[in-house]
């Protein structure tokens, strides 16, 4: 029995409507902040809750070596069926652990987390935070989003705030390198957005 995982709450049951949500908008108007600040050159990418896959798709279009997250299996699966044409490993993990991408044995030049982070409790934060920095190559970055808003009905949500998160990322060696504030993208007044980008030093 696929274990369920609290943060994926509320995903699986709308998993066709929210892919095509996510699929709406564009990978480039979704990052256009920090589009500088992804690799140019083909690098291995690690996309934490991809979700339907929109950027692991875009990201593998531009030849990067992607792997893709994803514990909601219906999810998983509009991903894999949406982006079928493109090479995108998919593989069944979740925070905070990440047990089965570590087991892959590799570090990646890019981790990405676009609106993952606040589905974790305090506790969940610190071990994620710990994984995420043990598969991050050298120099490598962390790029995330960071929900504010009202909890949608039937999810898992935390407020958390960006200094939080860099504090916490350098207890794991990680330094920030941007962080910055946005509207949200489906124009809900009530929803804000954080960005932060995380360094290796």
């Amino acid at each position: 029995m696929e274990k369920k995982v609290a943060g994926t709450a509320g995903y699986g049951e709308n998993a066709a409507q929210l892919a095509t949500q996510y699929e709406s908008i564009e990978f480039e108007a979704l990052h256009h902040d920090v589009l500088h600040l992804f690799p140019t050159q083909p690098s291995a990418i690690l996309d934490i809750g991809a979700g339907s896959g929109r950027d692991s798709a875009a990201l593998a279009r531009k030849g990067h070596a992607v792997t893709a997250i994803e514990p909601s299996k219906e999810l998983r699966e509009e991903g894999q069926r949406r982006h079928a044409l493109l090479d995108i490993h998919w593989i069944d993990d979740h925070l905070p652990d990440l047990q089965v991408a570590k087991r892959l044995g590799r570090t990646f030049d890019l981790i990405l987390l676009t609106a993952v982070w606040m589905h974790l409790e305090k506790q969940e934060r610190e071990i994620a935070m710990q994984a995420i920095a043990g598969l991050l190559g050298p120099e490598g970055k962390v790029m995330m989003t960071l929900r504010h808003g009202p909890v949608p009905p039937g999810r898992q949500m935390f407020d958390v705030s960006p200094h939080e998160t860099v504090e916490l990322a350098a207890q794991s060696g990680l330094q920030a390198r941007h962080l910055s504030e946005r509207a949200d993208m489906f124009d809900r007044t009530d929803v804000r957005w954080s960005v932060v980008v995380l360094e290796k030093v």
